[in-house]
């Protein structure tokens, strides 16, 4: 990693990053369409441990997505264990202030295209909520074929939301 693109680059995190980071992650918009594992508020210390987390994983799954030298965003995997090894779930954010862009559709499939060369998988599926249909044209623009619909799957700020299942494979 980096990956330079168009309209952003995609690199490794940095200790650095942390203030640009908890001022770009710090919007409930965004909390809305994570999982609650991104906290919000997202503050300095949020930042920090995140850092300190994804700087330290062998291998990094989790990067940078860098606009003008600032942490705008970030993107990552998750890889699968056991059966589920050759696997890996998709995630991505992006600070408010770059929506509609076309940012995230830039990145999103120059790093499933990195994720394939570099990890040994043959699947790589995002869950969207069903109330995000910004994200799913993402995914569709990048290649990802929906699989299906997840009714009543999560529950997010108090609400019952069905998920859509999107899906590359190699």
């Amino acid at each position: 990693m980096p990956l330079k693109l168009e309209r952003c680059t995609i690199r490794d995190w940095r200790a650095d990053d942390a203030a640009s980071l908890a001022k770009n992650a710090n919007n409930r918009k965004i909390w809305l369409g994570l999982r609650d594992l991104f906290p919000h508020p997202y503050t300095i210390n949020d930042a920090n441990e995140f850092l300190q987390r994804a700087m330290s994983a062998q291998p990094a799954t989790s990067f940078c997505i860098d606009i003008g030298g600032a942490a705008v965003g970030g993107i990552g995997i998750r890889i699968g264990e056991d059966v589920h090894c050759h696997r890996a779930e998709l995630g991505y954010w992006l600070s408010e202030d770059f929506w509609g862009h076309g940012i995230t559709s830039e990145a999103v499939p120059a790093f499933t295209d990195y994720c394939f060369a570099n990890f040994d998988l043959h699947r790589i599926y995002a869950e969207p909520y069903a109330n995000n249909p910004a994200s799913a044209r993402v995914l569709e623009k990048s290649g990802f074929v929906l699989e299906g619909r997840l009714r009543k799957n999560v529950v997010k700020d108090g609400q019952v939301l069905d998920s859509l299942l999107y899906a590359k494979t190699k």
